[in-house]
């Protein structure tokens, strides 16, 4: 599973740098938000205890793994590397402005309509929220690749990485990466039953099967997001990080919205009230943070505090 997931990730990385920015950073989001999907209807379909609730827990985990943990650290590497880092400022307020939306109907907002006394949507809520989603993620991708490209592109970095693959390595990684999302798609409803046998023997909470999920599938954009701050191209790590957290949502949601349509099966959405006031928080920061343009090692530590907290009541709620 994870050799097939890296392979994934690997093969995308490989077109992203034939297509360029910013389609590069969809592609790599594209293939994980398609693992993202398989891992979570798969557990919702065998698992009828952490079902209902996993596709809340996952992109919550999702967007505060991304906006904490990998932000956090990608800023700090750099920061400690360059002193500061440079990314402009139009392409990260728009993605936070998409998410801080996104985030607020998907997690917060089910827990204040009438429908039931439990943190849902009704069908036809489900639906709207739904195509919304959609609908408002598919308005970002346009001005990402279309209306205002320029917004996500990258200044001139002091190392250049990029590189030109050939037609045939072109090809190749194309037909390996559509082989190791099949691969990935078929693995993982075993994978779905190891991490509940692995959560059951440790005592762990619920939503601990989330974060898993979050971490397994964020770990390779992680690693790559990572590799950019380390190459002083905050942009494209920023780009990575957000776009993952973004899509997540954006592209997510809709799925497990058909699923539970289709199958009937139960869907909690809204968050209690501490994981609210860390999402809230997390907003704010990187309002702040993606205010100025430039980012140093202070920026850095502060999400990474926030990251540490969010692990730390996950396993003691």
């Amino acid at each position: 599973m994870f050799g097939a997931i890296f392979a994934a990730v690997y093969h995308a990385e490989v077109i992203a740098h034939r297509t360029g920015e910013p389609y590069g950073t969809l592609i790599l989001t594209a293939a994980v938000t398609i693992i993202e999907v398989a891992l979570i209807a798969s557990v919702m379909m065998s698992d009828a205890e952490s079902g209902p609730t996993l596709a809340r827990d996952t992109v919550y985990a999702v967007v505060m793994t991304v906006c904490t943990g990998i932000t956090g650290l990608c800023i700090l590497v750099g920061g400690l590397r360059y002193r500061e880092q440079s990314f402009r400022i139009s392409g990260a307020s728009a993605y936070l402005t998409v998410l801080m939306v996104l985030a607020t109907l998907t997690l917060i907002l089910p827990n204040y309509t009438r429908h039931a006394a439990e943190p849902s949507y009704s069908s036809a809520q489900l639906v709207f929220v739904a195509v919304a989603t959609l609908l408002l993620y598919g308005a970002f991708l346009y001005i990402q690749t279309v209306r205002h490209r320029d917004y996500f592109i990258a200044p001139a970095a002091r190392h250049d990485w990029h590189f030109a693959p050939s037609a045939t390595r072109l090809a190749i990684s194309g037909a390996m990466l559509l082989l190791a999302l099949v691969a990935i798609v078929l693995l993982s409803k075993k994978f779905a039953v190891i991490v509940e046998i692995g959560r059951n023997a440790i005592g762990a909470p619920q939503q601990a099967t989330g974060l898993v999920v979050a971490i397994l599938i964020l770990l390779p954009e992680g690693i790559a997001a990572l590799q950019a701050a380390r190459n002083d191209v905050l942009q494209k790590a920023l780009n990575l990080a957000l776009g993952s957290a973004l899509a997540t949502i954006g592209m997510t949601f809709p799925a497990v919205a058909i699923v539970t349509l289709y199958l009937g099966t139960p869907l909690a959405l809204g968050l209690d009230a501490s994981s609210m006031v860390l999402l809230a928080l997390t907003m704010l920061v990187s309002t702040l943070t993606f205010a100025t343009g430039r980012t140093h090692v202070l920026h850095g530590l502060v999400h990474l505090v926030i990251f540490a907290t969010f692990l730390f009541l996950s396993f003691q709620p």
